[in-house]
């Protein structure tokens, strides 16, 4: 899903094998990105540590979606998953030491994969070189404040197309809704089609009744966000109930609790909706129990990395 971060006066990113600051980065007015919306992007939060090092938070998981979204669009994957890995480290580490990046700072990587440039047709052009950019920028998350009290939302019509689950930098229908929820004072504008509950312009949706927790099914009608497989593992952990199935728009303006989840908000709890309180109108026992185990889950595979690290350079002195 779409990316909140503040980014520093001038960032170190990567475009096509070189690291230049943001203000110097270009691509021709021909890349198909530009022209067609002819590409994909990926999102993932890295979180920093006490060790002073970030761990690229289910890296894997946003990799292998990575790889779906290029293969669904004919795209050749310019890497394999060490070979991002080794890329995002890079562009980190540059942002450290010339891009204003604290070592001690949550950051956003943003990937960006287009068919690349060649003469406008719309049909793909036979061999082009892929346009790879990557960004690494602070990430603020949702506050304390915002999680106590919630955040309010709006709802519309979900009239975008039918490949969702490619993460598609053709965005407008997403634009259209996020400025839908601004123009009124809102979060996050909650979509439905055909009655039923999709998701949020950036962002999966959740509804809790009854101490159930349940999301619409995994289909091209949404994007699966990566918290959408971390949220089914934390109800298992935490003894909730889970569902995924479809929800009609009466079962949400009826739920007891709606949550909102995404690599920049990790789960926030939704109060109001279209002017009206959601259940008791305050954030909810399933929202507070899934938080909470969020961020056990960050910490654990924090700890797993560091693991990794420690034994990592025992071989190399053992060597």
């Amino acid at each position: 899903m779409t990316a909140v971060s503040e980014v520093s006066p001038d960032p170190i990113v990567y475009l096509n094998g070189e690291l230049v600051p943001l203000s110097e980065a270009r691509v021709p007015v021909l890349d198909r990105g530009f022209i067609f919306g002819d590409g994909i992007y990926e999102v993932a939060p890295l979180y920093a540590h006490a060790s002073g090092r970030r761990t690229a938070f289910r890296l894997k998981q946003h990799l292998t979606r990575l790889a779906r979204s290029v293969g669904k669009i004919g795209i050749a994957n310019p890497f394999d998953d060490a070979g991002w890995h080794e890329l995002i480290g890079r562009v980190a580490e540059a942002n450290e030491t010339d891009g204003g990046l604290r070592a001690d700072q949550d950051a956003i990587a943003y990937i960006q994969v287009t068919r690349g440039v060649a003469k406008r047709g719309h049909a793909f052009p036979a061999g082009v070189k892929p346009t790879v950019f990557v960004m690494v920028t602070p990430l603020s998350l949702p506050g304390a404040a915002q999680r106590a009290s919630g955040v309010a939302c709006v709802s519309a019509e979900d009239r975008r197309w039918l490949n969702c689950d490619i993460k598609s930098v053709s965005l407008l229908g997403n634009v259209l809704m996020a400025q839908y929820a601004a123009e009124n004072d809102a979060f996050e504008t909650l979509q439905f089609r055909d009655g039923l509950l999709t998701e949020g312009s950036s962002s999966n949706v959740w509804i809790a009744k009854d101490g159930v927790l349940a999301a619409p099914p995994r289909s091209n009608k949404i994007l699966e966000g990566i918290r959408y497989g971390l949220i089914e593992e934390l109800t298992a952990e935490c003894g909730i109930r889970f569902e995924a199935r479809d929800i009609t728009e009466a079962e949400v303006r009826a739920a007891d609790e709606i949550i909102v989840s995404s690599a920049t908000k990790e789960v926030l709890p939704v109060t109001r909706l279209d002017g009206a309180p959601v259940g008791a109108g305050q954030p909810g026992a399933v929202f507070a129990a899934l938080y909470a185990a969020y961020q056990r889950a960050k910490a654990a595979e924090a700890a797993a990395a560091q693991e990794g690290v420690e034994n990592e350079s025992r071989e190399r002195l053992t060597v």
